[in-house]
């Protein structure tokens, strides 16, 4: 590692300013803060000490999406390995000669046949998406004369996990094109955003490319298969519907057709306990959002409807469907694009919460709500600061003037 160090010393000159190399330097920047610890401090006081910077958070943040890679890539699987022994079929093309090569058996029952064959899906989406983000990300900075920093890192986790595993790479690289670019670098780059760039770029492949992901067909890894997400059997038959075809521990567990990797409730606990333990995702979005979903989906539940199932689904139903969890635990909780002040964040994650049961309830025929009621409160997030700065400003103005 010391070969290396004195490496990128060496090289450093020539991508400094008035180096050979300058407008290259950001690309060289990333690489040295990736290896390393950045070498540049604060050079005068005052100035806060902080242990948590920025490359701190963002791979805290990567490491409690681990549990969602890894369900990602075994249910995409299981998913598939399900459906091939149904049909009798075998993975064709270069995923199933690499398969063959790995000593793949597609055995539903097998931890590591999943994982192999959920992998071949999941990985070349991550891929496409990273080094396709990543090169839009290095062309900004080399733009604005910017520093490559590991904010693309976690939307470049982020976005793979709530694709389908059918979904067409070239899709993939025109979705990650528009959430980045769009959702953020036109607003000045990482910290300037006020949209979620991962969701962003779902939502223009939603409007843009619906039968790529939507449906019955996208959610199974084989071709020609339907595998129908709960939440669309909710909206179809209800509780009884979803419960015909899985239990609720199986749709904890995330043993589901859904987004690769938000099915997962227990996955998403394990990363929601690692980003309140480190203090950066914010628990009063999580149980805020999550007092909201109880409140509203019981109070459908008891309201109930004659002509709409999904009235029928009960609260403790709707925290394991879906990407409710996966959104409330690491889509709401970004704190670029979510409400920053401790009583906007109340409000915040109740407002997001609210609007996926509505959404979901109350239109049954676009029944996953999550994607659209973060986006609704990323706008709605810099208002709900400023009414509490607001607030807290008149309440100190009466004190001193009385």
């Amino acid at each position: 590692m010391k070969g290396l160090r004195n490496l990128l010393d060496t090289l450093r000159p020539h991508f400094a300013r008035g180096g050979r190399l300058e407008r290259l330097y950001p690309l060289f920047e990333a690489a040295d803060s990736f290896l390393y610890t950045p070498g540049e401090v604060t050079a005068g006081a005052p100035h806060v000490r902080d242990g948590m910077d920025l490359k701190r958070v963002m791979i805290t943040v990567v490491i409690a999406l681990l549990p969602c890679f890894f369900m990602a890539m075994w249910n995409t699987g299981h998913q598939a390995n399900l459906a091939l022994q149904l049909t009798g079929g075998s993975v064709e093309g270069w995923r199933g000669a690499v398969l063959e090569m790995l000593g793949y058996g597609g055995d539903p029952n097998s931890w590591l046949d999943n994982l192999l064959l959920g992998a071949a899906w999941f990985v070349p989406i991550y891929l496409v998406t990273n080094i396709v983000g990543g090169l839009w990300e290095a062309l900004f900075c080399i733009i604005r004369r910017h520093e490559l920093n590991e904010g693309f890192l976690v939307t470049g986790s982020l976005f793979p996990l709530i694709c389908p595993p059918t979904l067409p790479l070239w899709q993939v690289a025109l979705g990650i094109s528009f959430g980045v670019v769009i959702g953020k670098e036109i607003f000045g780059g990482t910290g300037k955003n006020f949209l979620n760039p991962a969701l962003t770029a779902r939502a223009f492949l939603f409007f843009a490319y619906p039968a790529q992901i939507s449906g019955d067909r996208v959610w199974t890894a084989v071709d020609g298969i339907s595998g129908a997400t709960a939440l669309a059997r909710a909206a179809e038959g209800g509780v009884q519907a979803v419960a015909a075809v899985t239990s609720w521990f199986d749709a904890f567990i995330g043993a589901i057709p859904g987004s690769m990797g938000e099915t997962s409730a227990l996955a998403c606990l394990f990363g929601a306990a690692i980003l309140v333990s480190t203090g950066i995702g914010s628990w009063r979005i999580m149980l805020s959002g999550l007092l909201s979903v109880a409140a509203l989906s019981t109070l459908f539940l008891l309201v109930g409807s004659s002509t709409n199932p999904m009235f029928e689904l009960g609260p403790q139903w709707h925290l394991v469907l879906g990407g409710l969890a996966f959104g409330l635990v690491f889509m709401a909780t970004d704190p670029v694009s979510g409400a920053m002040t401790p009583e906007g964040q109340w409000l915040y994650g109740f407002l997001i919460g609210a609007m996926a049961i509505m959404i979901r309830v109350l239109n049954p025929a676009f029944p996953e709500g999550v994607m659209l009621a973060i986006l609704f409160g990323n706008v709605f997030a810099p208002l709900i600061d400023q009414l509490v700065l607001k607030v807290h400003i008149r309440r100190r103005l009466r004190h001193v003037q009385g």
